[in-house]
């Protein structure tokens, strides 16, 4: 990852096929509409940006056939050197967790990706068959920290000890992980406001949702994100994607953006 952003820059293109966008873009809410929006995005990205990350619920709702279209999407974007984050913020225990592991992470599963968001709610612990299968084969997880959602705040910034939220326990936490397998576990972290964490410590991936069309803008990042810029990926979907469906525009949006977030950041 640090390889690919000093070479295509911070910024991670989000592919999030809304019907609303699908319907704008001209193409129908199906499978076929799917494929069409994923291929467009796919020949925008590659080559300009160094991670996508495809929002697999949007993918999920056209089943079995919404998923063949992901299945295709993560192949050839990581065929074509781009990094796939597959955004399926997936959480469970044991032998569970262990499957969905397997599912996006395996280096036999057709939907397999660089790196997956994660849920911590069931316990950090509970990432642990994530976590090993990610160390085994070179990936990465994100876990969710601090998110851009309002709805978050009540429980992410409630306190589980003196001066210490859920959302900075979370990150302790992933510290004390990628002590041993360093830039094993990222982090979640919204862009869209003062996130109120200690990342002093933390030298790891953190992805930045809010860039674009939920408010954050480029300038804002110095200032929410003082320290740990070097894989600091500022995350912008809607923000990029309402530029199609002309692939040279939605090339050119993703490109300015980009040097928004590396001028922001530099």
């Amino acid at each position: 990852m640090t390889s690919a952003v000093e070479h295509r820059g911070r910024l991670c293109v989000g592919i999030d096929p809304h019907p609303g966008l699908l319907e704008s873009w001209g193409l129908p809410a199906n499978a076929e509409g799917l494929e069409a929006f994923a291929e467009t995005c796919v020949e925008a990205f590659v080559g300009e940006v160094a991670v996508v990350k495809p929002q697999v619920a949007f993918f999920e709702a056209y089943g079995s056939a919404g998923y063949a279209v992901l299945e295709r999407t993560i192949s050839v974007l990581r065929a074509a050197g781009t990094l796939v984050i597959a955004d399926a913020k997936r959480g469970d225990i044991g032998s569970t967790m262990a499957a969905y592991a397997q599912s996006w992470l395996g280096e036999k599963s057709s939907l397999s990706a660089d790196a997956l968001t994660v849920s911590p709610y069931l316990g950090f612990g509970a990432l642990d068959p994530a976590l090993s299968l990610a160390a085994e084969h070179g990936r990465g997880l994100f876990v969710l920290a601090r998110t851009s959602n309002p709805e978050g705040g009540d429980l992410q910034t409630a306190q589980v000890a003196p001066g210490v939220s859920v959302a900075q326990s979370i990150v302790d936490e992933a510290v004390r992980r990628n002590a041993t397998e360093p830039g094993l576990a990222g982090l979640v972290v919204g862009a869209t406001r003062g996130h109120g964490l200690d990342l002093s410590n933390f030298s790891g991936p953190i992805l930045a949702p809010g860039l674009g069309a939920q408010g954050a803008t480029a300038a804002d990042l110095s200032e929410i994100f003082p320290e740990s810029r070097k894989l600091l990926l500022p995350n912008s979907s809607r923000g990029i994607l309402r530029h199609g469906p002309s692939v040279s525009a939605l090339r050119a949006a993703a490109l300015e953006a980009r040097d928004e977030v590396e001028s922001a950041l530099s």
